[in-house]
């Protein structure tokens, strides 16, 4: 549909103009002003040591000859006064300029904002969530227990009247093999408190890796080892190696005293006790990690380095930690609100383009519950993998799956059927011609 086209199908960006407008605002920024003001600051503190600093007489030495000093002191202070205007209005006219330059680039970056997205009537006929009410409640609270938002998750649940934090599918027994969830795994028990006391624990435990504490994290994770274990994660060993390598370098780091427990005799110690269980699967990472002891003494310029290079390693055990204790939860790593929420922003320009267009033609979409055009959206979205035929244009389904030809070239099923011969079909793409019997179908 050529009316739909944006900054990928050859249109130009609407977004391209305002990459000046911003670096504009970059440059007039306040730094001018902040030293202005700080110069002013210094100017008058500068002159109030001054004229505290002329000493008057008493009243009853005050002859006629006696006064002579006190009037010398006090015209001593009106020239410092004097001598203070022009360099304070001088600054004070600074500021003005800077401000007037901030502001003259604010105003172009709204009016080539305004430009760039106009403002539009959002196509508002059919609600798609009307009849789940409880369910973007759900998904709100949800959030903000994720966040930490304890307080007020409660309070949006009083007032939104929402009934429920869980779906009645999850677990109400993780104990009974009889009370398995959906996907017969033994996820969370459904109760809201026990919902609430999971993500508070969770938050607590975020917030000691962010504070480079692991001990709880770790405790978390060997409590939970056959599950974690059972769903390919590998969290136990990463947390217990960033442990060894912090212990191993706490010295070097300020982290910790060198001693038995820390440092690389620490670090040694903490390898025998712990990493025995992990030899299955990470036999290789622990060599590597147990030769790098020859090297202590030098280890950047080691073929080590690279694994003791621990500068964003908490932030990523933090995201990991995060993604398999919802995943255990029987949630997605990433917070579904949020998901919704940015996927429907990168969709919105493209539904408010596609409405205007039917408008003007005067139709109407009639597939119920399906766009009539592709969302851009990034890898990190797109959660189960789909196919559209580049002939028909239809998106594969169970009945009409995905074929792969002798070539190499995938249609589907229905357009595979169309243009064959008999039993012989000739690629659309290439001139290679083949026997259906060589096809092969491809699973999703």
């Amino acid at each position: 549909m050529s009316g739909l086209g944006d900054g990928q199908d050859g249109h130009p960006s609407p977004f391209l103009p305002l990459l000046a407008e911003v670096a504009k605002m970059r440059k007039s920024n306040l730094d001018a002003t902040i030293e202005d003001v700080d110069d002013i600051i210094s100017l008058i503190e500068s002159t109030r040591e001054q004229v505290a600093g002329r000493k008057t007489h008493p009243p009853h030495r005050m002859t006629s000859l006696a006064n002579r000093p006190l009037v010398s002191d006090s015209h001593k202070i009106a020239m410092a006064m004097t001598k203070l205007q022009n360099p304070v209005k001088e600054r004070l006219n600074g500021i003005t300029d800077d401000l007037k330059e901030v502001t003259k680039a604010q105003r172009s970056f709204g009016k080539a904002l305004d430009k760039a997205m106009p403002q539009q009537d959002l196509p508002m006929e059919v609600d798609a969530m009307a009849q789940y009410p409880d369910h973007v409640n759900r998904a709100i609270a949800i959030h903000l227990l994720r966040e930490g938002q304890f307080s007020v998750a409660q309070t949006f649940l009083e007032e939104s009247q929402c009934h429920s934090l869980v779906d009645d599918t999850y677990v109400l027994d993780p104990a009974n093999p009889s009370t398995t969830d959906a996907d017969d795994d033994h996820d969370m028990d459904s109760s809201e408190k026990d919902v609430r006391a999971r993500f508070g624990e969770m938050y607590e435990i975020v917030q000691q890796l962010k504070s480079n504490n692991l001990v709880p994290a770790i405790e978390w994770a060997e409590a939970n080892s056959k599950r974690l274990e059972a769903k390919g994660s590998s969290l136990e060993f990463d947390l217990s190696k960033l442990q060894f390598i912090w212990l191993f370098k706490g010295r070097s780091l300020g982290a910790m005293p060198d001693g038995v427990r820390n440092g690389q005799a620490g670090a040694f110690e903490y390898a025998r006790r712990h990493f025995a269980r992990f030899q299955r699967r990470h036999l290789r990472e622990i060599a590597q990690l147990c030769a790098a002891m020859v090297y202590a003494p030098n280890i950047d310029a080691s073929p080590y380095r690279h694994l003791f290079e621990i500068d964003a390693a908490f932030g990523e055990v933090a995201t990991s930690f995060t993604r398999d204790f919802c995943s255990l939860l029987g949630l997605s790593a990433e917070s579904p609100l949020y998901m919704a929420v940015t996927a429907g922003a990168i969709s919105l320009p493209r539904l408010i383009k596609f409405t205007g267009y039917m408008r003007e033609k005067k139709t109407e979409w009639t597939t119920e519950n399906e766009l009539a055009f592709e969302t851009p959206l990034p890898a990190s979205m797109i959660y189960h993998p789909i196919f559209v035929c580049p002939v028909s244009k239809e998106q594969g389904t169970e009945a009409n799956p995905p074929i792969m030809l002798h070539c190499g070239h995938v249609l589907a099923k229905e357009s595979l059927t169309n243009i064959a011969r008999g039993s012989r079909y000739k690629c659309p793409y290439c001139p290679v011609e083949g026997h259906l019997n060589g096809t092969v179908r491809i699973f999703l």
